[in-house]
């Protein structure tokens, strides 16, 4: 087993006072779909009375089938400025919405994926783009329903797909693979993929996030969804495992051994009611991690690492979890595994990225600076960040992106599309 990549940032101070502010990297969101942005809270009504993932995606899939060229771009836009205001520089953004609303292949097969590379583009964040292999409808290997016709490829046209993409990395934009679940990918797909990338490239996979997952995957495999992994694909880390929610003690130790990284969507998983990340226990064995807004229903740095320490406090009914011997800060220790696992996760080196936060922000009144983070994150929901550089170039001043109205009027009218009946 690979051992995990060391970071310099556990090495060097986390916030650094300037004459301009309080300085602090940016911050990668390592899972996002960017087209939920448009239906976050319109999935807030009971649909049956055992509401669940299950009912959600179904909610979803009637939502995807409306997105168009247009409409994906303006919502990715409109999300993009969000994040880059809030403190995220980068997105891996985990894409399967390859077809048209009817199914049919455009003419040029990238042309969703360049909508949402021209959406990076235009907001100015660094993207990690991860264009999802999706083939089967569960573990059985049933075939795609009608709604999940927009996500599917063959594995020839992946990596047609893949090859084509790749011509157009430059230093904000990296490509990366996803296989979208162990439901959805067959094992000789995956080993077929991965022997056609390069080495060293980012693969992420959504992995035991539910529990009806993990049973059927128990049922048809024999194996836990990680334990299966782990027994048939040597994990390292290029690989990031997305929520790997519901995980045993011989898991967690060896995702921490492999060097992968977890990407954990607190808001998400909340508003899902997928279940409690073991964080604690992770934090423990040493394993690596990162943070994603996945269906955006908030689009905060701060808000995910809030409640990826709150939840834990629910849930043990003590306080100041997330901690470690030589990082009694939750705040810092939970900054600092953000930060840390970000390079291996996107494939990208983030130079030149960070934030300005107000030092002059009543949050931090009278604050010494080894209780500036804790403050940041834990001390009310009016945002600090009033500059964002991504790679050295000023993207937010005083707090706005400079073209949020612009880009929210090509939002507010995608929307009344979207949302006519």
């Amino acid at each position: 087993m690979q051992q995990p990549a060391q970071s310099s940032i556990p090495n060097r101070p986390l916030l650094v006072q300037t004459t301009d502010g309080l300085r602090v990297p940016g911050i990668a969101n390592l899972h996002s779909h960017a087209f939920q942005r448009a239906m976050a809270g319109l999935a807030e009504r009971q649909t049956h009375p055992e509401d669940s993932f299950w009912t959600w995606r179904e909610t979803m899939y009637r939502f995807a089938a409306r997105m168009t060229l247009d409409s994906t771009y303006a919502v990715a836009r409109q999300l993009y400025v969000e994040m880059l205001e809030a403190g995220y520089t980068t997105v891996c953004e985990f894409h399967y919405l390859h077809y048209a609303t009817d199914g049919r292949t455009y003419d040029n097969p990238a042309q969703m994926s360049q909508a949402l590379i021209a959406a990076a583009r235009d907001s100015g964040i660094r993207m990690t783009l991860l264009p999802v292999l999706y083939m089967t409808g569960g573990f059985d290997g049933r075939a795609l329903s009608a709604r999940q016709q927009r996500f599917g490829h063959d594995v020839d046209a992946f990596l047609r797909l893949m090859q084509a993409l790749r011509a157009e990395e430059n230093d904000l934009l990296r490509i990366g693979c996803a296989f979208h679940s162990l439901r959805a990918v067959p094992e000789a797909a995956m080993r077929e993929v991965l022997a056609a990338l390069p080495e060293q490239m980012p693969v992420h996979i959504h992995i035991a996030e539910q529990i009806g997952e993990v049973q059927d995957c128990l049922s048809l495999r024999g194996a836990r969804p990680v334990e299966w992994l782990q027994q048939h694909f040597e994990l390292s880390p290029r690989w990031t495992l997305v929520h790997a929610t519901h995980l045993t003690a011989e898991e967690i130790h060896g995702i921490a051994r492999s060097g992968a990284t977890v990407a954990i969507c607190p808001t998400t998983e909340a508003n899902l009611g997928d279940g409690l990340f073991p964080l604690r226990d992770y934090l423990q064995a040493g394993g690596a991690w990162g943070i994603g807004s996945d269906s955006h229903i908030s689009v905060s740095p701060v808000e995910e690492l809030r409640w990826l320490e709150y939840g834990q406090r629910l849930a043990t009914r003590h306080r100041n979890i997330a901690v470690t011997p030589d990082s009694p800060s939750v705040g810092e220790t939970l900054l600092r595994g953000a930060l840390a696992s970000a390079r291996q996760a996107t494939g990208q080196d983030g130079s030149g990225d960070h934030l300005l936060l107000d030092a002059a922000a009543p949050i931090f009144a009278g604050v010494q600076p080894s209780d500036a983070v804790d403050r940041w994150i834990f001390s009310g929901n009016r945002s600090a960040v009033q500059s964002v550089y991504v790679g050295g170039r000023q993207v937010v001043a005083n707090g706005r992106h400079a073209r949020r109205d612009e880009i929210a009027a090509g939002y507010r009218a995608a929307m009344r599309g979207l949302l006519v009946d």
